[in-house]
């Protein structure tokens, strides 16, 4: 039901997005744009020690994109790029193939469980993650440091 994907603590995130803004010094920034609906989100990250030490992201999107990014705007603080990565995967795999919700730092990413019964929403709320993930490689390629085991030599 459209109640469902719509809930109150989703609403709430939505309406209450940490770390809006951008970063006047970025290690690195990137942005996501859901083609299907327009809504687009510029994150900004520093990297310190392998962990986010400061983030900023710009949402323009629907209320579900802006709960996702709520929630990573609350817990990214600390984070490593491998767990943001694993929970944008878990998160995928919530919405596109039933699995379970992602868990950790970032469990609260289970409010958006009912999107998954919205294929044509799966996009935008996934692009606060998405953007994320691109914007910590790029940090770390910047760095030199090595981003997979692909980079081995």
């Amino acid at each position: 039901m459209i109640d469902d994907l719509y809930s109150a603590n989703i609403l709430r995130l939505a309406a209450n997005l940490p770390r809006a803004g951008r970063l006047e010094a970025p290690d690195a920034s990137a942005e996501r744009i859901a083609k299907l609906c327009g809504s687009r989100i510029l994150v900004d990250v520093v990297l310190k020690d392998g962990r986010v030490a400061d983030f900023a992201q710009e949402v323009k999107a629907c209320a579900l994109g802006q709960a996702a990014a709520a929630v990573l705007g609350g817990h990214v603080i600390g984070a490593t790029p491998e767990e943001i990565e694993m929970a944008r995967d878990s998160f995928r795999a919530m919405l596109k193939s039933g699995g379970p919700p992602p868990t950790g730092r970032f469990a609260d990413l289970s409010m958006l469980e009912p999107v998954k019964d919205y294929p044509p929403r799966h996009a935008s709320t996934l692009l606060a993650f998405e953007a994320t993930v691109d914007a910590c490689r790029l940090a770390l390629a910047r760095s030199g440091v090595r981003t997979s085991p692909a980079d081995a030599v």
